[in-house]
């Protein structure tokens, strides 16, 4: 049984855009309680869209609709075909439409319920429909409870790469109930892990420590670990939001790894080849190389952290992924469109060690062409 003691409520502090983050073991119970408040605020009086996808619906939509209901609150699904291929233009009319036909206003609150492709969408559809709608994040992937779901980054893919289409528009609560990632197949809670893996990195090298001791326990069920590990991700994210919500400085930070994962899920289209995750444990792994090659790391350091993506079964380099080799001209021509880039120059978060990371815009494209032939 689930010990409500050790459930935690992060704060993220952005003045009338702050919110809770909610993260325990079987808040789903008590989505009603937490969202009411949020219904009686806005005095809107139409139905509550719950946006989900095929995957998701079949396993919590229902017991959300029927607690949702109990309470008073018209709550009404909305199911998308999953995966990133909803992440679309094509995506976000679809779930437009269907907003706009159900007379959502703009006093009114859409909940996005599933992994980071829906609440990515239906973050931007709720940002632009009538300039603005209110949204909550009932996050159903490890992901997206230590990643997506806080911060108000909300996108959409476009064919030159991923998320380049979007808004910041903040959700007004996040509720991650870790007994929900039960249910997740190994593959895809490895690739929520790797993004806790990074805020070790990034940021707060005993952290990492933590989770070389409990990770592995934490993937294996140990509800408490798990609970420690999303709450600590999620106060660093708050964290660094709250400094910086607009990506201008600190923000960037949490990018460890994407400039070179988004590059390598472009590079195998987008497909089974290479879930985000798994792009982002390998550009991490790739980033602490980079820093080792320029001399701004110490070996050891990143010989540890690939050691850890490893023992957990995270891949750590490009060989790792199935299939052809993407060429390393083609990973640099896929990030040349990467959205940070900035003045034609290419921003890598690298590293001076464990939990010392940094951003910087001055690396050489010999480095990193060598770095991505010799992976």
């Amino acid at each position: 049984m689930s010990d409500p003691s050790s459930n935690q409520k992060i704060s993220v502090g952005l003045g009338e855009r702050a919110y809770d983050i909610h993260v325990g073991a079987g808040l789903l119970a008590r989505a009603a309680e937490l969202l009411k408040p949020l219904l009686s605020e806005s005095k809107s009086r139409g139905p509550v869209p719950v946006v989900t996808d095929a995957h998701v619906a079949d396993i919590h939509l229902p017991p959300l609709l029927d607690l949702l209901g109990k309470a008073g609150i018209d709550a009404r699904p909305i199911v998308m075909a999953p995966g990133e291929v909803t992440k679309s233009f094509a995506g976000l009319e679809r779930l437009s439409g269907a907003l706009l036909d159900m007379r959502i206003d703009r006093n009114g609150l859409v909940i996005a319920l599933g992994g980071g492709v829906m609440g990515d969408l239906t973050g931007f559809a709720a940002g632009v429909l009538k300039r603005g709608v209110a949204f909550a994040q009932i996050p159903t992937t490890l992901l997206s409870q230590v990643d997506s779901s806080v911060g108000g980054k909300t996108a959409i893919n476009a064919r030159q790469g991923k998320n380049l289409i979007g808004l910041f528009h903040q959700p007004r609560i996040v509720i991650a109930d870790t007994t929900l990632l039960a249910t997740l197949p190994r593959r895809e809670l490895l690739s929520g892990y790797a993004e806790v893996a990074k805020y070790g990195a990034l940021g707060d090298a005993n952290f990492f420590e933590w989770l070389e001791v409990n990770g592995a326990k934490a993937l294996a069920g140990d509800e408490a670990a798990m609970i420690k590990a999303v709450a600590h991700s999620c106060q660093m994210k708050a964290d660094i939001v709250a400094r910086d919500e607009r990506e201008t400085g600190d923000r960037a930070l949490l990018n460890l790894g994407h400039t070179f994962g988004h590059a390598l899920e472009a590079a195998t289209g987008f497909s089974d080849r290479l879930v985000h995750g798994e792009g982002v444990a390998i550009g991490m792994a790739l980033a602490f190389r980079l820093s080792v090659k320029l001399g701004l790391c110490p070996g050891q350091d990143a010989e540890r952290f690939t050691r850890h993506l490893k023992a957990v079964g995270l891949p750590a380099a490009i060989p790792d992924i199935a299939g052809p080799r993407p060429d390393a001209d083609e990973l640099i021509g896929h990030m040349a469109h990467d959205k940070k880039v900035t003045d034609g120059k290419l921003t890598f978060i690298l590293l001076n060690g464990l939990g010392q990371a940094f951003v910087t815009r001055d690396v050489p494209l010999a480095a990193v062409k060598s770095v991505l032939t010799e992976s």
